[in-house]
């Protein structure tokens, strides 16, 4: 009895083969893709955090420099200009980045570029964030 034990074991492990290393590369491959998943979800974050970080940075420091520029016309038009940047200035500074996912940051995010474009119209100066962008990256220290 013991022979006929051993070959039902040595056919069923010969039957049951490929049942075996298919669920050995399930397996495998479930972990390589998991660890994959996660390196490229995060080198995804990182980039656009990235671009939105120097997005927002841009508007910053665009709103404080006019307002240095601005700081001694006593005109009409100078001081709405002068409200219209701390307006924007306000906007930057009450953005949460806590959670880059929340439907918060994207709304916030399209009143920064609405009240960036007012801005920029009202200094009369192009407004498209892109082409300040393109200028910088051909700069080199």
């Amino acid at each position: 009895m013991a022979d006929v034990r051993m070959d039902d074991d040595l056919f069923d492990s010969i039957v049951f083969a490929e049942e075996r290393f298919r669920d050995e590369g399930y397996r495998e491959g479930f972990k390589r893709g998991t660890r994959r998943g996660l390196q490229d979800g995060r080198r995804h974050g990182a980039i656009h955090g990235a671009r939105l970080s120097c997005e927002m940075s841009f508007y910053y420091g665009f709103a404080t420099t006019w307002k240095c520029v601005l700081r001694n016309n006593v005109d009409g038009k100078s001081r709405k200009r002068v409200k219209a940047l701390d307006a924007l200035l306000g906007l930057i500074q009450s953005c949460s980045l806590d959670n880059p996912q929340s439907q918060k940051l994207q709304d916030d995010m399209e009143k920064l570029r609405a009240k960036f474009r007012q801005v920029c119209s009202m200094l009369s100066v192009p407004a498209d964030f892109k082409d300040y962008i393109s200028v910088a990256e051909g700069t080199s220290f």
